[in-house]
Formats: structure tokens, sequence, C-alpha cells
């Protein structure tokens, strides 16, 4: 990692290192993805990636790429495969659009598993014409808008995972997941959720699928049940420690309800939000004003999600996890989700590189997954601080950041959002097939 320079005013956090700095220096060089123009909108990102400063360099996937494979054979490798290799942490790419074999240089390059959610089928849906002659197809067949959204979501999922399936067989259902979420006007309904989630498991009917549930109050009985079920689950919208350990617990007690003698292809991950935590905490900061609150900011997301991965190692250690463990069960990893930099006057892998470790997760969109591969650092960073991350934690509390407040308003938020992008998506294609004149108004 670059250096980073302590905190300047004496506090609970002056003596903060390097880990926690949002603010070092990158290369101004940024890794491009090519883009395709479609005939219903205007772009589609595609996953060619390119090395671009002010101009764009057209080709195929160029990458800075690291050390060979130390027998002089000329491999094309890059920081993605050494995250996994060395320090045993999955990069995964927050995106998907069609079409999916785009994802192939991707895979090539390093990216070992995809997540989706509403936000993203919106923009992929809305933005792009690849999805009209199964659109068609549905309508005239007289589904419904919402059947069919879930048909198009069905289709790019499997197909997708097909991709991956060399690495779930690989590392025996250990990695090289897709993830595909319930419907977001469920986060309030327990019952609604189990159900979604066994009829999107059944008609997705690929092993290396997730199901993503969120981890709202109501929903954490869902996981519970759903893991009992022998569903792998993706849990998102994590943003505080309390519900994180409840997301840990309802995996446990999943997997001693279930029954089976065979844990091992029962598996989970736990999406533990970040750079969103920084925007909030950062607005609190700038209310307070003092040079302590200022000299806070971007650091509360790193310092928290450093604690969690201690919690983490908590909860997967001692006799309740050995007992699981002699049935095959495996650790529910941790994944980091919202690695985008939203600040610009941040560090663009601020929420990528103080957070590796083994296993665990990194799940990147466009935006950082090109900062990495072209300037990333790998190195076991996530438990390298902990006592100062512990100090930031308790200095922010000190200066009034209630965590709990901050945990339940970024998920009120978060789950607000995806309905958004859900029902927008549902106009749009309402939208759509009155344009194909396949729908009267």
């Amino acid at each position: 990692m670059a250096s980073i320079s302590k905190l300047s005013n004496p506090s609970p956090a002056s003596s903060l290192s390097s880990t926690f700095n949002p603010r070092a220096s990158q290369p101004k060089c940024l890794i491009g993805f090519l883009t395709t123009t479609t005939n219903f909108s205007s772009k589609v990102s595609s996953s060619k990636l390119s090395i671009r400063s002010k101009s764009s360099l057209k080709g195929s996937l160029v990458v800075r790429c690291s050390q060979g494979d130390g027998n002089g054979n000329p491999a094309k490798r890059t920081y993605l495969h050494d995250l996994y290799e060395k320090e045993g942490q999955s990069p995964w790419y927050d995106n998907l659009c069609r079409p999916v074999t785009d994802l192939l240089p991707l895979i090539a390059s390093g990216v070992r598993g995809v997540t989706s959610n509403p936000a993203i089928f919106q923009k992929a849906i809305s933005t792009s014409n690849a999805y009209n002659d199964q659109f068609r197809e549905l309508v005239q067949s007289g589904k419904d808008i919402e059947s069919a959204y879930w048909e198009l979501v069905v289709k790019d999922i499997q197909d997708a995972s097909k991709l991956f399936e060399s690495i779930y067989d690989q590392t025996d259902a250990g990695d090289g997941y897709v993830s595909v979420e319930v419907s977001p006007k469920l986060a309030d309904d327990t019952q609604g959720t189990i159900e979604a989630a066994k009829w999107l498991h059944k008609v997705v009917a690929r092993p290396n699928v997730y199901i993503k549930i969120p981890a709202t109050a109501p929903c954490i009985p869902s996981i519970k049940e759903v893991i009992a079920n022998g569903i792998s689950v993706n849990v998102t919208l994590i943003f505080s420690l309390t519900r994180y350990e409840a997301v840990i617990d309802a995996y446990l007690d999943g997997l001693e309800a279930s029954g089976l003698n065979d844990l091992s292809k029962v598996t989970s991950v736990a999406s533990f939000f970040v750079s969103r935590v920084d925007t909030l905490i950062d607005k609190l900061l700038e209310k307070i004003g003092t040079p302590e609150a200022l000299d806070l900011r971007g650091k509360a997301a790193v310092a928290q999600a450093a604690l969690a991965y201690q919690l983490y190692q908590k909860k997967f250690s001692g006799p309740r996890w050995e007992a699981l463990v002699k049935k095959g069960a495996k650790k529910q990893r941790l994944l980091w989700a919202s690695t985008s930099v939203k600040n610009p006057a941040y560090s663009d892998t601020l929420y990528v590189a103080p957070l590796i470790g083994p296993d665990t997760v990194s799940t990147m969109p466009d935006q950082a997954l090109q900062a990495f591969i072209d300037h990333g650092t790998v190195s076991r960073t996530i438990d390298s601080n902990v006592s100062e991350a512990e100090g930031i934690y308790s200095a922010l509390e000190k200066l009034g950041i209630d965590w709990s407040y901050v945990g339940n308003q970024l998920e009120i938020e978060g789950v607000d959002s995806f309905k958004k992008s859900f029902d927008s998506l549902l106009d749009t294609l309402q939208e759509k097939a009155n344009s194909l004149k396949l729908i009267s108004l």
C-alpha cells in the first residue's frame, strides 16, 4: 500500500497509521472497459479491459500484469490472481449484463464470481436492446411484466453461472458463485422472502448460485430457514457489527437445523457494505466540524470492516463451529460490498486495499476493479492494525456518532434504493412493451 500520513491533531485517533488514510495519492492511469453501443439506448458496458489515461487505447485485454508463474512462462497474470493465490481473497465483479460472454476476459484476468442486484439489472435491461427478443417472446406468450422480468434475470444468472462452473468445481463449492437477489419489496416479509428464495433456487437450478437476502431484522429468520433448506445464500445490505453478528448466528442456526450430514455444499457470504458508511458518517463529522472530527473523515468504514473481520474469526472458531466442520461446513465468508469510492478526494482503492485477508471476497464494480488491476498492492491488511480500527471506532463514538443509527439509516436507504430500481425497471419494461406494440396502454 502507499504510505499514508498520520492524523495531525492530538486525539484518540491521532496515532493511527497509514492503513486508514483515504487520501493517498494514486497514479492517474486508469483501466477502461471498452463499450459497445446498442439500438435501444446509449451504451452497455463490456468487460474488455484497456489501459487509458487521457486517450483510450483500443484493443483486447491489456492490463498491467504481475510477475509470471516463476518458471519463465509468459503467464498473463494480474493483481487479481495474486489476491486469491497469495492472500486468499476472492475478487468478484459487481456487475452483469448481456452478453454474459463479456465476462470471459474478466475471468481470465482473475475474477472468480459475480454479484448482481436490482440496480444492476435496472441499468442493464433499460440501456440495452439485447433483451428485446426474449422479452418480446415472453410477453407474446402471455407473461405479465414482472414475470417477464424474472425470466430475463434467470437467464442471465444461468448463463453467467455456467462460465464460473469450473471455478466452483475446482474449489469444491468454495468459489465461483453468481448472486441473484429476491425482490426488494420483500425486505420486511419473513415468509415471503423464504418462499421467494426457494422459488429462485428452483428455477435457476444451478449449484453455484447464491440467493441474495437482505439483512433486515424481518429477514434474519428467513436466512436461517433458507440455509436449513440447503440453499446457499448471499446475505446483503449489512451495515453494522450488531446486525452482522445476527447474520452469522442465522447461518450457524440454519446449518444446525438442516439435519444434513454433509454440509459442504451449503455455503454463504455476508455482504458487509463499506463506502456508504463513510458517505453518511463523513456528513455527520462535517456537521460536528472540529479538527478532530474532520480528521476522521474517510476512516470509519474501513475501521468498522476491520472489526467485522475480528468478529468473523471469533464466531467461526470454538466447539460449536468445530462440530459443524466435522459435517463439512464451510465458513460464511465476509464479502466487502460497496467498494467504489464516492469521494474523489479519496484513494480509488480505499475500500479494497485495506481489506485484504484470507477467506474473504471483494466484489468490485468497474471503477474499483479498474483501479486495483492498474495500481493495487497485494498484501494482508485486514488485521494489520486492529488496535487502530478500535481507536477510530471509539473516537467516533466519543464524538457522538451513533453506530446503531448509522446502520439503521443505511439499511433503510439501501432497501429503498433497491425498491426504486426495481419499480423503475418494471416501468421501463412496460414502456418497452408499449414501444414494441406488444401491450396496449
